[in-house]
């Protein structure tokens, strides 16, 4: 599955269980802040199984550092849609994200969640990297970018840092079934592979769906980039959009009369204002 495909699966994932508006499961109800940046977190999280290869947008997201960390797992997971597309691999960034989301930080300001903001830094960067937010060339605006989502995300992200490991399933969840839906298929048990064997692998259902590298597809979608997957996915993309606009309606429908007010008693006390 492309990308951007990811992306918005995951963010589109994330407004079903975290909402509790129309259309919406609300398993996991959040206030609008938390369904706002947790979908644009989770739309990264949806594509952190791609860190898995030097090349790959998510690498590229905040050079030199993302770079360098995907060098790191491609290397440790054994190659692209090896052990980052896996139950295993799923596992070990659901218990990165847990031990994040408990680095909290106490100060007069209150209790600043620094792990969760870091985090996300990478995950809503890497997100917004997939869905071409910023230029090709050039990765100032990244950090520019990266550096004021981690200063938001740590002083307004909810009380509850449960949420970000609920983000990251989600989204590893979300990017393996989108990759076993393709032709191409994931290792789901690595680093156990299993093999077709040689007699049963030119059956004509078996060789699509245990594939000769041991890899299991359910191959809906066809190859990547298909048709099929545009007409599922534009449906899907305009859900999450919809869903991400209604959190930061009712967000900015609580918080600018306040701001507003804050504005007018300012102004007031000013030289030459009634």
């Amino acid at each position: 599955m492309m990308g951007g495909h990811h992306a918005a699966s995951g963010a589109a994932a994330w407004v079903a269980v975290a909402s509790t508006g129309p259309y919406a499961l609300g398993w996991y109800p959040l206030d609008p802040v938390g369904v706002l940046i947790g979908g644009m977190a989770t739309a990264g999280t949806a594509l952190v199984c791609d860190w898995d290869h030097r090349s790959s947008t998510v690498a590229h997201s905040l050079p030199p550092l993302s770079n360098a960390i995907a060098r790191g797992i491609e290397n440790a997971s054994g190659g692209h849609r090896q052990g980052t597309h896996s139950v295993l691999g799923a596992a070990f960034f659901v218990v990165l994200a847990a031990m994040a989301g408990q680095i909290q930080l106490q100060t007069h300001w209150g209790l600043l969640s620094v792990g969760a903001g870091l985090l996300c830094m990478f995950m809503i960067n890497i997100a917004a990297k997939a869905l071409k937010l910023f230029p090709k060339s050039g990765f100032i605006s990244n950090w520019v970018f990266a550096l004021t989502m981690a200063g938001l995300v740590t002083w307004f992200a909810p009380d509850q840092w449960t949420w970000l490991p609920v983000s990251m399933l989600i989204g590893v969840v979300v990017h393996i079934v989108g990759d076993l839906v393709t032709v191409g298929g994931v290792p789901l048990l690595w680093p156990l592979v299993i093999r077709p064997p040689k007699a049963l692998r030119r059956l004509p259902l078996l060789k699509n769906v245990w594939r000769p590298n041991g890899a299991l597809s359910i191959p809906v979608l066809g190859r990547a980039g298909s048709r099929r997957e545009w007409l599922v996915l534009i449906p899907v993309s305009g859900y999450a959009m919809v869903g991400m606009f209604g959190a930061a309606w009712s967000l900015a429908g609580t918080h600018i009369p306040a701001a507003a007010a804050l504005v007018a008693r300012l102004a007031s006390g000013l030289p030459g204002i009634p």
